[in-house]
């Protein structure tokens, strides 16, 4: 049996999943009697210190899931509202229209995963957050954007 094929697996996973920003739940709204919730996530962007996302998403509880099936999925809608925190200080970030993944996290057990992205709009020095659902088979027009303007924030690349 030949390990070294498996823990290169698990360093790529690894060096992958360290790119990604990590979220803090700070809060969690009761939103009815059946088990939903509201999570609301604070997540700081790893390559742009100061500057912080706040993220909503709807949880469904135990007794939804057992009344209406599809036991593994979670809604695709999402909120995000990002400020500057502290001082800005840009990373090497990428400054390409697609721009990059900040956070992921799964939302089904197989398919579905909530991204943050951030794109950096040079021309008008801001930081464009989207939060979106990520679907492989189907794609979805649900998300939310929040901006960040760099102007006389002093921030430093």
């Amino acid at each position: 049996m030949n390990i070294s094929r498996p823990l290169r697996l698990a360093a790529v996973c690894t060096l992958i999943s360290a790119s990604f920003a990590h979220a803090e739940e700070v809060g969690k709204v009761d939103v009815d009697w059946l088990g939903n919730d509201i999570v609301v996530e604070a997540v700081s962007d790893p390559k742009v210190e100061g500057v912080t996302c706040h993220l909503s998403y709807f949880e469904r509880g135990l007794i939804d899931r057992l009344q209406k099936g599809n036991w593994f999925e979670d809604p695709s809608n999402s909120s995000i509202a990002c400020r500057q925190t502290g001082p800005i200080t840009i990373g090497d970030i990428d400054r390409g229209e697609e721009g990059e993944d900040v956070f992921s996290e799964r939302r089904s057990i197989i398919f579905k995963t909530l991204r943050v992205k951030r794109i950096f709009d040079e021309t008008n020095q801001t930081l464009i957050y989207i939060s979106h659902a990520r679907d492989v088979q189907n794609g979805s027009a649900k998300m939310s954007m929040s901006t960040v303007p760099l102007f006389g924030s002093g921030a430093t690349e």
